[in-house]
């Protein structure tokens, strides 16, 4: 087989994407369609949803500062609104095909960027959710946390610790995530990389990278 591992995102990839229940929080609170996206955007390396995910601020010091970017670019919303939307539903077809590919001998591991004293990697909104998610990452070989690691995609740093953890080659890797932002540094490095725009053409895209029935 030509690949030897394949590498996850988690939200937006093994659950639904958060940026659906971003939407739904800005129409609930009157805001501009992918406002939450517009004030993550801005500053892309030194705003507050960057050093959340390096680790570098609480869940309450974000509460704050995004509160104040979001003020910035002209409308009121708060850092734990945000976050309570990280959380998304599980996708059991795509658990499926994790246990597919292990059981064709290849490796996972997970990336993920997240935050700090959450409820587990996945950030789930409560420890309930976070007990039913637990099964899914024990499946992962090794599971790479931004909060943890200090570092997070699309620093091409983190995608190299995770080959070096699986012992693999770039270019034995796939990798899969839901924003072209963080495929293009693991394509760039040598991965067949695939973004996710749902879980049909994820599994689909897949199965015919791998050569492998998943869908």
């Amino acid at each position: 087989m030509r690949y030897a591992a394949v590498i996850f995102d988690f939200g937006g990839v093994i659950t639904s994407s958060p940026f659906e229940a971003f939407n739904q929080l800005e129409a609930e609170r009157g805001l501009p369609k992918d406002f939450v996206r517009r004030v993550n955007s801005a500053n892309p390396d030194t705003n507050a949803w960057a050093r959340l995910e390096r680790g570098e601020l609480s869940r309450e010091a974000f509460d704050a500062a995004f509160a104040e970017e979001a003020a910035a670019l002209g409308h009121a919303l708060d850092g734990a609104s945000v976050l309570a939307c990280l959380s998304g539903a599980l996708r059991p077809a795509m658990v499926t095909a994790m246990d597919r590919i292990v059981a064709a001998g290849l490796r996972i591991g997970c990336i993920t960027n997240n935050a700090p004293s959450g409820n587990g990697p996945g950030m789930a909104a409560d420890p309930i959710t976070a007990g039913k998610l637990a099964p899914v990452f024990a499946r992962f070989e090794h599971v790479i946390e931004s909060a943890k690691a200090g570092v997070r995609k699309p620093d091409p740093r983190i995608y190299q610790m995770m080959c070096e953890a699986l012992g693999v080659a770039p270019a034995d890797c796939v990798y899969l995530d839901d924003l072209g932002i963080n495929c293009k540094p693991a394509a760039a490095l040598g991965m067949h990389a695939i973004k996710v725009s749902n879980e049909a053409q994820a599994l689909s895209d897949l199965s015919a990278t791998l050569g492998i029935a998943l869908d």
